[in-house]
């Protein structure tokens, strides 16, 4: 069986896991050489780990957040082998926090984990502590996508009660990759995605080209035709066209951070992809864990945007007086999302108070 396939049955249609542990180092589903390739990058310490990140061997802010989290206990295992104290233990295991942090600014969910993971680290050299909590974040991570896609097919099943669309299959149109390859396993709007599949109500995914480096087009294609779901690729430009066409049921993103007010970063493209569907009626809903919510910032516009190289985007070879304009991400109004559904409940309607009345 191949790495990054799971043991699971196939009516889960989840069976690809992007990281996992095994005898003191991290390997990482290399996702920037899908589809082309299926191979493995082994992480053996903090450096690595942020450099992985970065460049985006593992992306997708759960994934990131748990790479972070390894990465943390790689810097553990380093610092043990000098038998630090106290001080060199605490100082080790905050500059290597920092370092990993830097790797990916705007995904809140990295900082989380790297926060988690600093409050468990106890008597210098002590790494079990850290492996066991980054263990537990893996399983938790994915008991709480399968609970998000239970509570989102749940609020589907409502609102096509409501709407007087009775069992009909419905047809998803989801920009970038928010599955099994972006987090511990199972996804957050793909999470969704599976469970509509499984419970036959799909009838089929429209899935976005996404920049950067067409994750939509190279991973979540992949990924939906790995577990057997039906998937139809659009061009960046086409989706407009499609929500307009009246094909599209529902919009189901994930995020990267969610403000106090409900204003949600995820990839870029997904603000004009709201507005087109509010301008022809089409339900969207964001699907992240609670965790991506970051009650600090009240609005989306103090959220920090990630700027991708220059590189990424023009061709080899280019005139160097072209400039290139390359966010990550963007900022989709809380005014255009119908829902956010959480591991612990679902929202329609954001505020700092309703998503505290979420939290356990």
């Amino acid at each position: 069986m191949p790495p990054w396939n799971s043991p699971m049955t196939a009516t889960d249609f989840d069976r690809i896991r992007p990281l996992r542990w095994e005898a003191g180092a991290l390997y990482l589903l290399d996702q920037r050489a899908l589809p082309q390739r299926v191979s493995e990058l082994r992480v053996a310490d903090a450096a690595a780990a942020a450099a992985a990140i970065r460049d985006m061997v593992v992306r997708g802010a759960p994934a990131i957040g748990l790479t972070g989290a390894y990465g943390l206990v790689l810097a553990a295992q380093t610092l043990a082998r000098a038998e630090p104290t106290a001080s060199q233990w605490r100082a080790g295991l905050a500059a290597a926090a920092t370092r990993l942090a830097a790797a990916r600014p705007t995904a809140v969910h990295l900082h989380w984990a790297l926060g988690q993971m600093q409050a468990v680290a106890s008597a210098p050299g002590e790494v079990a502590p850290l492996l066991a909590a980054a263990r537990a974040m893996q399983a938790a991570d994915v008991a709480a996508n399968r609970q998000m896609g239970a509570r989102a097919l749940a609020v589907i099943e409502q609102q096509a009660a409501g709407a007087g669309q009775g069992d009909r299959p419905l047809q998803v149109l989801t920009h970038c990759n928010t599955g099994s390859l972006a987090t511990a396993g199972y996804g957050t709007a793909l999470g969704a995605i599976r469970s509509l599949q499984a419970a036959a109500r799909l009838a089929g995914v429209f899935a976005t080209e996404t920049r950067p480096w067409l994750q939509g087009a190279r991973l979540t294609a992949w990924e939906l035709a790995q577990e057997g779901i039906p998937v139809t690729l659009v061009t960046e430009g086409g989706a407009a066209a499609l929500l307009a066409g009246g094909q599209i049921d529902w919009l189901i993103v994930g995020a990267d951070r969610i403000a106090a007010n409900g204003d949600t970063v995820n990839k870029i493209g997904t603000y004009g992809l709201m507005l087109a569907a509010r301008a022809n009626d089409v339900r969207t809903m964001v699907v992240a864990p609670l965790a991506t919510v970051d009650l600090t910032l009240q609005t989306g516009r103090q959220i920090p945007i990630e700027q991708r190289a220059a590189g990424e985007l023009l061709p080899a070879g280019a005139d160097p007086r072209i400039g290139a304009y390359n966010p990550a991400f963007d900022v989709t109004p809380a005014a255009l999302i119908d829902w956010w559904v959480t591991e612990h409940g679902a929202l329609a309607a954001a505020s700092a108070e309703a998503f505290r009345a979420l939290a356990p």
